[in-house]
């Protein structure tokens, strides 16, 4: 014993001789919190993956030992790093039950003596660190079966009763602005889920494959459905709350949901819907909050009924990594959204790409993302990329966006990673953020649309952090990030992902030289990477023609600089990305060409100083309607069009014109209307 306590202080005065050698407050504190964040999520089982997450670990045994990321809290302190080693280390020596466990790895060091090697490397590495090195060494080892709530969520509760993973950093953390808030473990996410997914099961009976719409706000329930259907093998197909009865009729007739489940602001219109679908068979109702009486709509399921009586005792069925597991809806522009679907694999593992190195995400972050339950990105970073790495989910749920609220938030909740839309921090820079405390905030995330530089630099002046941007699709999970081992270049939304091969391409795939403008292509061959979808559900012809060459296109325009830094330009196809929301111009024109003044309508993107862009309306007005006043009729047509389509999606700017450019074959050129309204917009 009296070896282990001399080589204990040793590894301490080592660890004092590199704090000493920290020359600026910045880097001691960079260096404490890397020291004190690998000791406390380094656990006993798992020493020789040095603090890998239950996804992290499927990667190929890692070739050396990393520890977790980077600047945490102010207030870190090289005496509490070095009280907190005193803890794991006790542990490690009197509870050696680390030798027995099913994941256990050949292991030459003892417990103790393997946690302060990765202890003393924490002097010198943050995560993911080294760019070059991580995509050289980045390499999955794709499991023939897999399931996110089994492999992921359920071995992150066991590491909660096993003590190696703290619960005083919840799993997922729900506040509302009526004062209600919930916090679960992984241990209570895995039993309430367990009861949903026997629920679904046994009083719906669902099967494996088949699919289940949910269309529901921010919720709790959301998260535990989500979690339900991947324990039964169903496909999720999640649904935006914005979405009107025409909306839901189509995506149900497309999808061949069995179920959906929803609350009461949607349900009224599901009944309209629901009897013309074939093959549908439950509608399950979710109570408000506040709600005491049990559902009594006709037709409908209770489900806090089937809840309260259903056991928390469920076996996870066995799903293939290539099994289905959602389908997501995307906009489409010359016709009705895609279903793009994805697989265990692509989604529940792929999604390490988005957490471990773009999010940097670790078990003690409080990760806080925006994005609608409708959207693919709610996916992204509200399910598997923070619960992949341990991370706690927390949400606020608010029916709308309010910049002072949002900073409030900051102010009374220790959330260390935000994500948002750029538009949200375009609204915040502009409040007086002086009132407001943004300590705890570390890092700062943005994707959807585009981030104006000026943003950016005004941002990081308020926060202390810039804006690290993002590209991904609904196709896709990241495919460029900023990266916090790189310089942020405001403007650009980084280099390459780790597993991702990308080029910027002509129309037949084939690479183009840096500095030339092109389609955002991502290489399939000879490997595809992991995180694309499979296709597009019944539609072999648009999936067919995505694919050119060696290339997926994205159908985002871009160039590349020498550095390797993308810099997008804009949408090749006439998709409108407006605060953050996608929206075609079929479902826009299709609304606008129901009313009878109407004779033709195109929808194209028009600049918005707040939102990025928004959508516009060029209309031919049927002769009748000609006389009419137009300003009466803008406010008319608008809405009309909230009426029959989501709301997000209404033109907030309507022009009359006498025709629309067209090509030979017929074709509205909405690419042109579009130049219009770009070149319009005033020079800087």
């Amino acid at each position: 014993m009296s070896g282990q306590i001399a080589l204990v202080n040793q590894n301490l005065r080592a660890l004092k001789e590199a704090s000493r050698k920290v020359s600026t407050l910045k880097n001691l504190r960079t260096f404490s919190s890397c020291c004190e964040a690998s000791l406390r999520s380094i656990s006993c089982q798992d020493v020789a993956r040095a603090h890998l997450s239950p996804t992290s670990s499927i990667l190929q045994r890692s070739r050396r030992a990393t520890c977790s990321s980077a600047i945490i809290a102010e207030h870190s302190s090289p005496s509490s790093i070095f009280r907190t080693y005193e803890t794991p280390y006790t542990y490690s020596i009197t509870k050696p039950k680390w030798k027995n466990t099913k994941d256990a790895v050949n292991v030459t060091l003892s417990p103790w003596q393997q946690m302060s090697r990765s202890f003393l490397s924490a002097v010198s590495m943050t995560g993911f660190n080294d760019y070059e090195l991580g995509r050289k060494e980045f390499n999955i080892d794709v499991p023939e079966y897999f399931n996110f709530a089994s492999d992921v969520m359920d071995e992150w509760a066991r590491k909660e009763e096993t003590g190696e993973r703290s619960t005083n950093t919840p799993a997922f953390w729900w506040i509302d602005t009526k004062g209600n808030e919930i916090k679960w473990s992984f241990r209570d996410l895995a039993a309430k889920s367990k009861k949903v997914a026997n629920l679904l099961q046994n009083s719906c009976h669902i099967k494996q494959h088949d699919k289940v719409m949910v269309i529901l706000p921010r919720i709790p329930e959301w998260w535990l459905l989500n979690l339900a259907c991947l324990r039964i093998g169903a496909v999720l197909v999640p649904g935006s709350t914005q979405l009107r009865e025409m909306d839901i009729r189509d995506r149900l007739e497309s999808s061949k949901a069995v179920c959906i489940i929803t609350d009461k602001e949607i349900s009224h219109l599901v009944d309209k819907v629901v009897k013309d679908t074939d093959g549908f068979q439950h509608k399950i109702l979710i109570r408000d909050r506040d709600e005491k009486n049990n559902n009594n709509r006709p037709g409908w399921l209770d489900f806090q009924e089937l809840y309260d009586a259903a056991s928390d005792e469920h076996e996870c069925v066995r799903t293939r990594g290539s099994d289905p597991m959602t389908v997501f809806f995307t906009s489409g522009t010359t016709a009705k959204p895609k279903m793009a679907e994805h697989t265990h694999v692509s989604y529940g593992l792929g999604h390490i790409i988005t957490g471990k190195y773009w999010l940097d995400l670790t078990p003690h972050d409080i990760f806080w993302n925006m994005s609608d339950t409708g959207w693919a990105k709610s996916a992204y970073s509200n399910v598997y990329a923070p619960w992949g790495q341990g991370s706690c989910v927390f949400i606020h749920h608010s029916p709308r966006f309010d910049p002072q609220q949002t900073l409030q938030v900051f102010n009374d909740y220790p959330i260390s990673i935000f994500c948002g839309p750029p538009t949200a921090f375009t609204m915040m820079i502009q409040q007086d953020t002086s009132q407001y405390s943004l300590r705890s905030l570390r890092d700062c995330i943005s994707a959807g649309e585009f981030l104006n530089p000026e943003v950016n630099q005004a941002w990081k002046q308020v926060s202390g952090n810039y804006i690290r941007e993002g590209y991904g699709q609904t196709e896709t999970v990241l495919m460029i990030g900023s990266f916090r081992c790189n310089q942020v270049k405001p403007g650009s939304c980084g280099m390459a992902a780790p597993g991702h091969d990308m080029a910027i391409v002509d129309d037949d795939g084939n690479e183009l030289p840096r500095g030339k403008e092109g389609i955002i292509g991502v290489k399939v061959k000879p490997v595809r990477p992991l995180g694309l979808f499979t296709q597009y559900v019944d539609d072999p012809e648009r999936t067919q023609s995505v694919f050119r060459g060696d290339y997926y296109l994205t159908g985002d325009k871009a160039t590349q600089d020498e550095d390797g830094y993308y810099w997008m330009i804009g949408r090749n196809d006439d998709v409108i990305t407006s605060a953050g929301y996608r929206i075609g111009p079929f479902e826009v024109e299709s609304a606008l060409i129901e009313h009878p003044a109407v004779a033709e309508a195109a929808a194209v993107s028009s600049p918005d100083p707040t939102r990025g862009e928004v959508v516009k309306a060029f209309i031919v007005l049927a002769e009748e309607y000609k006389t009419r006043d137009q300003s009466q009729l803008v406010t008319e047509l608008q809405g009309h069009t909230k009426q029959l389509t989501a709301p997000y999606k209404y033109p907030r700017k309507i022009e009359f014109v006498d025709s629309l450019p067209k090509t030979v074959s017929g074709k509205i050129r909405r690419v042109e209307l579009r130049q219009k309204e770009w070149s319009q917009q005033p020079k800087k």
